[in-house]
């Protein structure tokens, strides 16, 4: 993670980046972020350029440095650019909409399933593609997780909420295997393996 952190941010224009008593706040157009440092970390901020250093090469700092360059990072990419999660729903009479701030999704329950957006992301629906927006990485990947819970999707048909990009791992239904026979002019079946106590019987003109 230290060749990360040795990785100069660079502040893009029409964002404002402070340090105050350990903690940083990132102001964009997409809104404002704050994050409090590590003490054992430095950060500076000069010219438009962040950097941040570490006091020494100890594994905990090494560490601590990466993630540390890499929140800050984030955050001045949230604000400027912002970050999404897109989901999909899949389903025999499966769908999504947008209510005002509430999403609604009828997903196979005895009733609708409402998830209303909170502070600092926007929901967008389009289709049976569900969309979550906003300048915090790690609350839209939250918020998209937990829309997804509300509707896993199952390995046999796909049914459910699942992300764009997932690929989900089918499985094969139950089969039965049966074994035939001819009795009486009836064609009759049974399970492989079985007696003959359960019989499927088929006339046959």
């Amino acid at each position: 993670m230290s060749r990360i952190g040795r990785k100069p941010i660079n502040i893009p224009a029409g964002v404002e980046v402070t340090l105050t008593d350990g903690v940083i706040t990132v102001k964009g157009s997409k809104g404002t972020l704050t994050q409090n440092i590590h003490p054992k970390m430095n950060v500076e901020i000069c010219e438009g350029v962040i950097t941040v250093t570490r006091p020494n090469d100890l594994k905990e700092s090494r560490s601590l440095h990466g993630l540390t360059r890499s929140l800050v990072y984030n955050m001045v990419e949230g604000v400027s650019n912002g970050f999404k999660k897109q989901l999909e729903v899949n389903g025999v009479g499966y769908r999504v909409q947008k209510q005002g701030n509430n999403l609604v999704m009828n997903l196979g329950y005895s009733h609708q399933v409402i998830v209303p957006e909170i502070e600092g992301i926007k929901i967008e629906t389009q289709g049976n593609k569900i969309t979550v927006l906003g300048p915090d990485k790690q609350k839209v990947g939250q918020f998209a997780a937990e829309i997804r819970e509300k509707r896993p999707p199952e390995p046999y048909k796909g049914k459910g909420i699942k992300y764009v990009d997932e690929v989900i791992r089918r499985k094969e239904g139950k089969t039965l295997h049966l074994q035939q026979a001819w009795i009486n002019g009836m064609l009759a079946y049974w399970p492989r393996g079985g007696d003959k106590g359960r019989l499927y019987l088929h006339h046959v003109d």
